[in-house]
Formats: structure tokens, sequence, C-alpha cells
């Protein structure tokens, strides 16, 4: 298989190849399938970024002092007190796309700032509670994750047993 940024992929391509992933953290982590796609959108430039092509990282998800696996130093934006800013940072580096989705529902699941997230599994409600919770920066991140979730109808790719449960964050 060529390296990934060989690969010249349509959005309908990099969504079908992103689906059997995010289902799968779906089922496993609770992580709705349409959240994690939108993340992978919005954070991967649909699978285009630097970031992507050189560490297979789909979700900026950087290497703080917890990650004892490979990192790669890259360029940033960041937001500080509203103030858009570059700065270089380490990140995650996977060998997969698919180690990248697993690790995302890992970290999401297993890092408690997040848990209030895992109280609404419907796609839109989890953007907008991880948003709530710090996950990124920026101040338009939830509603950038939901237009992606509406725009390209993730929420059908939606485990169908978690999306009958109640969202407190419509």
């Amino acid at each position: 298989m060529p390296a990934l940024k060989e690969i010249s992929m349509s959005n309908s391509d990099f969504i079908a190849s992103i689906a059997p992933g995010a289902k799968a953290a779906h089922i496993a982590h609770g992580v709705p399938a349409s959240a994690t796609m939108a993340q992978a959108i919005l954070e991967s430039g649909w699978g285009k970024s630097g970031l992507t092509t050189k560490a297979c990282n789909l979700f900026g998800i950087k290497a703080d002092s917890s990650w004892h696996g490979d990192s790669v130093l890259m360029p940033t934006t960041e937001y500080f007190k509203g103030v858009k800013t570059t700065v270089n940072a380490p990140f995650r580096k996977y060998a997969t796309l698919a180690d990248s989705i697993e690790d995302h529902a890992l970290f999401l699941r297993n890092n408690k700032r997040y848990a209030p997230a895992f109280l609404c599994s419907d796609g839109c409600g989890f953007a907008v509670s991880i948003a709530r919770c710090g996950y990124a920066t920026d101040p338009k991140y939830a509603d950038l994750l939901k237009g992606l979730i509406k725009q390209h109808n993730l929420s059908q790719y939606d485990n169908q047993d978690y999306a009958k449960q109640v969202c407190l964050f419509k």
C-alpha cells in the first residue's frame, strides 16, 4: 500500500476508509462514530494534513508525558485568550490510521476530563461536550464538528443502540 501522502482520496473515499474503525471504536468505547469521523475530517483536513501524512495522526493528539510511543514535532495553531498563535508541539505518531482511531477513543474514554461527553452518545452532543471539556482551543470547534456531522450525514454510522439514549447536550 502506498504511503498516505501518495494517495489522492475523495472525501467520500476518506469517509469510507475511516468508517469501520470509527464504528468499532463506538461499539468498544462509546465514542459516537459520527463524532470520531467529524474530528478526523476536521483535524486531518480529510487525511491530507502534514501530521496525518507523517504520523498517521488523524486527531491532533499531542504527545504529553503520559505518551510512551513515537512522536513527531509539528507546527500547530492554538488560541491563547482568543488570540490565534502558531507553536511547535510534539504529537503522537502511529503506525496506521486504525491505531490513531483506537487511541483517540481510548484517550477520550480514559481521560476523566471528558467523562461528561459519555453522558451523551449522539455525535453532535458529544462534539459539544468535548469542546466544553477543552478538547480544542478553537472557540468554534463544536460548531465545526456539528456542521460536518450534518453536512456529510455522519450520524448514519452511529451504533443504533447508543443513538436511542437521551442526549443532554443538544
